[in-house]
């Protein structure tokens, strides 16, 4: 299945959108306002629902996001956000807020935490800081993506040569342990690293860290564009 976080980072803006969800009218009016005086594009959601189900045609952007709302709670949206890989900066927006509420926020995700009625400089300010780190957030999502198409050129054996690689194995290990010859795993293994265009293992390693890649997964990775093609 893929990353409905990638299909939202391919594509192109000139505009910085900043998503409102609030169950309150008067609030997102406000809001709304606000935002279009200082050259952002709000776009509002009165549903939490309406908005996790838009996520996947939405351009990244800030989240200010309610915590009280009938349908979802903020923390529910979360929650969400983090299950679906997205790391969109949100900002919290509440007219509840205690130490305890704020702390959980902040530990699901949550970049800021200001408390209604705010003034508005406080808003700007936090959505210059969030601004910055989704730019920052945008680069390392490129160097990711763009290391994973790399690993999405090895075959499934070249994908077993490169994890036991990583491991530390040599080549008569990875022979014994994929019962082929030693051969034909330096065949793997020269193979993989001119897909890769590295001549290292430390380049190899540091591809997989661009890539977010956890040990044991690029074979996971192989089996889930292999069900791609059947399907």
């Amino acid at each position: 299945m893929e990353n409905p976080t990638k299909v939202a980072h391919d594509m192109p803006s000139a505009d910085r959108y900043v998503y409102i969800v609030d169950d309150d009218r008067d609030i997102r009016t406000s809001l709304h306002f606000l935002l279009t005086s200082v050259s952002l594009t709000p776009r509002s959601f009165g549903s939490p629902q309406d908005f996790i189900d838009e996520l996947p045609h939405l351009v990244p952007g800030p989240i200010l996001l309610d915590i009280r709302m009938a349908e979802l709670d903020g923390f529910q949206v979360l929650e969400t956000l983090a299950e679906r890989d997205f790391e969109w900066p949100v900002i919290m927006l509440t007219a509840h807020g205690n130490v305890s509420t704020a702390v959980r926020a902040i530990k699901l995700g949550a970049m800021e935490f200001i408390e209604k009625p705010f003034a508005a400089d406080i808003l700007t300010q936090a959505l210059e800081q969030a601004f910055t780190a989704l730019d920052q957030a945008a680069h390392r999502w490129l160097r990711r993506d763009n290391a994973r198409l790399l690993f999405g050129r090895l075959s499934k054996r070249e994908c077993q040569v490169i994890e036991m690689l990583m491991e530390g194995a040599g080549n008569k290990q990875m022979a014994h342990r994929l019962g082929i010859s030693f051969r034909t795993v330096e065949l793997h293994r020269s193979k993989a690293l001119a897909k890769l265009g590295v001549k290292s293992v430390g380049e190899v390693v540091a591809i997989a860290t661009a890539a977010e890649v956890e040990p044991g997964s690029l074979l996971l990775q192989y089996h889930d564009r292999r069900s791609k093609v059947i399907d």
